[in-house]
């Protein structure tokens, strides 16, 4: 019997997170994402409950009232959310959710599923996470220069996470991260071994 894991994995722009967890969904179909709610309108590409659960702000404001909400925020004037409910459900039937969420959400989850795994992934220096940010081509000066502001108030709370990989290496901190899943995925809180007579 297994119950479903919460993974939660934050870093820093640059750090190699996305990578990791596209790598991680592709190679573990265990895992699936968690649908999240949104009151900004569906992009030409996106499918409403399969990207996103598109609301309006009065049906946001009414989960706000009644705590549906694991997480939410607000990004350039949309409000954003992972419900309980979309969480809770995948959970009960023995998948396993990823949230690939900033920090400040990851506490939030943290506290409220405090037996989610919670992953910090970590750039091997600042110096190396500019570099990327500047190899990428897709951001001005400023950009670079807000993201490097807010990854050094980021790392300052990697200690509050589970664990720590440090992306020095893709394929080393790949391992390192699918050897944290396989040791929670045995862990007596979601698993129950059963030991037949014969």
């Amino acid at each position: 019997m297994r119950k479903g894991m919460l993974l939660v994995v934050s870093g820093p722009s640059g750090a190699g997170k996305g990578t990791l967890v596209d790598k991680l969904l592709k190679d573990d179909p265990s895992f699936g994402f968690s649908v999240s709610v949104t009151t900004r309108a569906p992009r030409d590409y996106e499918i409403p409950d399969v990207h996103y659960h598109f609301l309006s702000e009065e049906e946001y404001d009414k989960l706000l009232e009644e705590d549906a909400f694991l997480e939410h925020a607000t990004v350039h004037g949309k409000r954003y959310g992972t419900l309980k409910s979309e969480v809770n459900e995948r959970i009960a039937r023995g998948q396993n959710v990823l949230l690939d969420i900033d920090v400040q959400g990851a506490l939030d989850v943290m506290a409220k599923v405090p037996e989610c795994v919670s992953v910090f992934i970590l750039p091997p220096s600042l110096k190396v996470l500019r570099e990327r940010l500047t190899g990428r081509g897709t951001e001005t000066q400023e950009a670079i220069d807000r993201r490097m502001g807010n990854a050094v108030g980021e790392i300052k709370l990697w200690p509050r996470y589970r664990y720590a990989v440090v992306n020095d290496d893709l394929e080393a901190a790949y391992q390192q991260l699918k050897a944290v899943i396989t040791a929670e995925k045995n862990n007596t809180l979601r698993f129950t071994p059963v030991v037949p007579e014969e």
